[in-house]
């Protein structure tokens, strides 16, 4: 034997319960039912899929911006070795004119990594791209 319950309901809702319920083989308990059970099963779900929904967002967010400092990074050091080993083959005693030269040659080394970064190119993929063309 199934519960009785009395319930009131809008006018309007009324309304809308008669014309699905004059359909046949449909009832207005079985309506009401079916929507009691799918609110009821999918009212918790969603609080939960909201709470991981927010907390997998910032994990992206976070993740997203460590994967561009590494690759920051990585080009960073990739490029530094590429130039460190073309340009010195011995270091000679520092003067005014060879910090200069230094001064230069890091000015040109951070837009360099700040344009193959920007331009989604890396230095140690380079060589490989250019033995397979």
């Amino acid at each position: 034997m199934k519960p009785r319950h009395n319930i009131y309901i809008d006018a309007d809702t009324s309304a809308e319960l008669e014309v699905l319920a004059a359909r046949p083989g449909t009832s207005k308990s079985a309506i009401i039912s079916d929507a009691l059970r799918h609110y009821l099963r999918h009212r918790g779900a969603n609080a939960l899929d909201e709470a991981f929904r927010i907390r997998l967002d910032r994990l992206s967010r976070e993740s997203a911006l460590v994967r561009r400092d590494i690759d920051v990074l990585t080009e960073s050091l990739a490029f530094f070795v590429r130039l460190y080993l073309t340009f010195n083959a011995h270091t000679p005693v520092p003067d005014k004119a060879t910090q200069a030269v230094a001064n230069e040659r890091y000015q040109k080394f951070i837009e360099q990594v700040g344009r193959q970064i920007a331009g989604g190119r890396k230095s140690f993929e380079s060589d490989e791209a250019e033995a397979e063309q």
